[in-house]
């Protein structure tokens, strides 16, 4: 009896080291954590992220697969606000597992649409190819429960240190938020500049919050007391 609860013991520990192994799918990293590295080929040639990019502010934003629709108005919508991305000294990047001749072949029939009645844009930014999963995985992007051979829609927002600054993870079914991803390029911007919290529903231009008291901002008569625990600033 002895024998065999030890060897059932044996077996159990065989098989979970087994499956640790091969284990396919990694964790998504964390906010405040470094961004993965990698290199791969894009539409714009081999890069090697985010160290190429350092001191610049990095979104990478995943696509489960080419040519279809959500994602596709998504290059578009981001391709009219690349200019506006550029001025925030944001580089943008989408990943997706399909291979660089698709993706080379997606973007020249993107340059050519007319969406929503605009001008068409030339796309600006590089398609990563990862057919091998591998930049997915190491991400956190593949959700088996989802699909265990596509990435779900990533959004990592990844700051001039390469840390990982906010995330966001949509279903495959509902289009990104261009304007909220880039009011929160802003708002991480204007904290990290100011040391200032931005309230609920903020909006760039509008007054923000402190976190601690300030003599300075009290004295100029831009601080204002909400609460006992909340403090305003007037943006100047």
């Amino acid at each position: 009896m002895k024998t065999r609860i030890l060897l059932i013991c044996a077996m159990l520990i065989s098989l979970n080291a087994l499956w640790a192994q091969e284990k396919p799918f990694n964790p998504i990293p964390l906010i405040g954590s470094d961004a993965p590295s990698f290199k791969a080929h894009t539409t714009q040639g081999m890069i090697s992220f985010p160290g190429d990019y350092r001191n610049k502010w990095k979104i990478l934003v995943s696509h489960p697969r080419d040519f279809t629709p959500v994602c596709s108005s998504e290059i578009l919508e981001m391709a009219q606000k690349q200019d506006d991305f550029e001025k925030l000294g944001v580089k943008l990047f989408v990943l997706s597992t399909d291979t660089l001749y698709q993706h080379q072949s997606w973007v020249k029939t993107l340059d050519t649409l007319k969406y929503k009645q605009r001008t068409p844009v030339a796309i600006n930014f590089p398609l990563i190819d990862d057919n091998k999963k591998s930049v997915s995985k190491l991400y956190g992007m593949i959700h088996p429960e989802i699909s265990s051979t596509r990435n779900v829609r990533g959004v990592f927002i990844i700051d001039t240190k390469d840390k990982i600054r906010a995330i966001f993870f949509y279903p495959m079914e509902i289009g990104r938020n261009l304007d909220e991803i880039e009011r929160t390029v802003i708002a991480l911007q204007t904290s990290d500049e100011e040391n200032v919290l931005t309230p609920g529903n903020w909006k760039p231009g509008e007054d923000v919050l402190l976190p601690y008291p300030d003599k300075k901002a009290e004295a100029d008569g831009s601080a204002y007391t909400i609460a006992p625990f909340m403090t305003g600033k007037k943006r100047q």
